[in-house]
């Protein structure tokens, strides 16, 4: 007989969890009532495990998005929480996503807020999503939030993919020329090793050729040893990424890089500037949201820029100040910001400023690409033919010695 974990309540209304073996559901739910016990949640065994190993997966943005979408609009049609819950729950095409409703709801439906539902839930919903929810049950507007939210995500991955898309093309060039150069290196420049070999003990070797042969004599011996030290390099360069220092040094050269430089902070400030402007006019308190935000930038050099900002508001000071003292934004981002604050709309404001930046990025973007692949083009064939040269020289030398 299959085994059922469950969770329930006794009259005194105390929780109690446990399992039993049953040969369906329904008895095993007749087998509860008859302990006066009223079960919350009840599942399989295996199906509880499964679920498990699922929650502990990301959810895709895109599902999240719809999810929100739909969950607004069955809160603002007047369905209950729990009861739009389980539809979702019922409609998700991913496992990890209607694992994670399956809990929510199991929670929600204990009493917990669907905030703090969410909040265990890290790997599928992110701070600003809770942190929107709990301004909007706080405020009885959680279905506007919602609406918020899921378009919010829906602009995010939209850029995302945008940025990634672009720069496939040009990487994967990159990673054809590499891989070339190698394999000539490797395979086909030996073969001309003894053709050479008079030339070379005569020292009439030209340097270009003695270079390459070099090259690719070294590969053939310590081109493993090669190899397995890139993955060690790798492999310490993502551990020093992960502590403070190294990921600080990393996040101040990506913002100085040359060309690219520009285009990491304009869409680090205007995600900034949208999750902020967004939460703002969802009723956030400024400094919470700007607590959250900081985090959203995925630059640890603008974040503390943004959390000294917030320790000065504290203070009493402007946010548009100790923003341009930072020295990490732009006047006219800081100038915007100042002007929102006089005028009392800094969330529009900030959601203008965060479009602004996007188009402008969008066209720094497109351009640094259409750049990016003529040079990539170029660099492969510099590489293919300093090869190519190197292997003609002598021949070239020869004859003219003959002749």
């Amino acid at each position: 007989m299959p085994e059922y974990e469950y969770r329930a309540r006794e009259i005194s209304g105390a929780e109690v969890t446990g399992t039993l073996t049953a040969d369906s559901e329904q008895q095993a739910l007749s087998s509860l009532a008859g302990k006066s016990l009223f079960p919350t949640r009840i599942v399989m065994a295996d199906a509880s495990q499964t679920r498990q190993k699922a929650i502990g997966k990301r959810v895709s943005a895109a599902k999240l998005a719809t999810f929100y979408s739909q969950m607004g609009d069955l809160l603002h049609s007047g369905v209950p929480l729990l009861r739009s819950l389980e539809l979702l729950e019922r409609q998700a095409t991913q496992p990890a996503l209607s694992a994670v409703l399956q809990d929510v709801r199991a929670q929600v439906a204990d009493g917990t807020r669907l905030a703090e539902a969410m909040r265990r839930h890290p790997r599928a919903f992110s701070e600003l999503a809770v942190s929107m929810v709990r301004a909007g049950e706080e405020g009885g507007f959680l279905e506007d939030v919602l609406k918020r939210v899921a378009l919010f995500t829906e602009h995010e991955e939209d850029l995302k993919g945008r940025v990634v898309g672009a720069l496939v093309y040009p990487l994967f060039l990159l990673g054809v020329g590499f891989i070339v150069v190698i394999a000539m290196l490797v395979f086909f420049v030996p073969k001309f090793a003894p053709i050479f070999e008079r030339q070379k003990e005569l020292g009439e070797l030209p340097l270009a050729t003695t270079v390459l042969m070099g090259m690719s004599d070294f590969l053939q011996h310590y081109g493993l040893w090669v190899a397995l030290g890139i993955v060690g390099l790798i492999w310490w360069g993502w551990t020093w990424l992960q502590s403070e220092s190294g990921r600080m040094l990393y996040d101040t050269w990506r913002l100085k890089m040359v060309g690219l430089g520009p285009i990491i902070k304009n869409l680090a400030t205007s995600r900034f500037c949208r999750i902020l402007g967004t939460m703002l006019k969802n009723g956030v308190p400024l400094l919470n949201a700007l607590r959250i935000a900081k985090d959203a930038t995925g630059n640890k050099v603008l974040s503390a820029a943004i959390s000294h900002a917030a320790d000065n508001i504290t203070a009493g000071k402007s946010l548009a100040r100790p923003l341009a003292s930072s020295g990490q934004f732009s006047q006219e981002v800081v100038e915007m910001i100042s002007v929102g604050e006089e005028a009392n709309n800094l969330e529009q404001v900030l959601l203008d400023i965060s479009d602004n930046l996007e188009r402008r990025t969008h066209r720094q973007l497109d351009l640094f690409v259409r750049m990016l692949e003529p040079v990539m083009l170029m660099v492969m064939a510099v590489m293919i033919l300093f090869v190519v040269v190197a292997l003609l020289m002598p021949v070239f030398q020869g004859a003219s010695a003959m002749s």
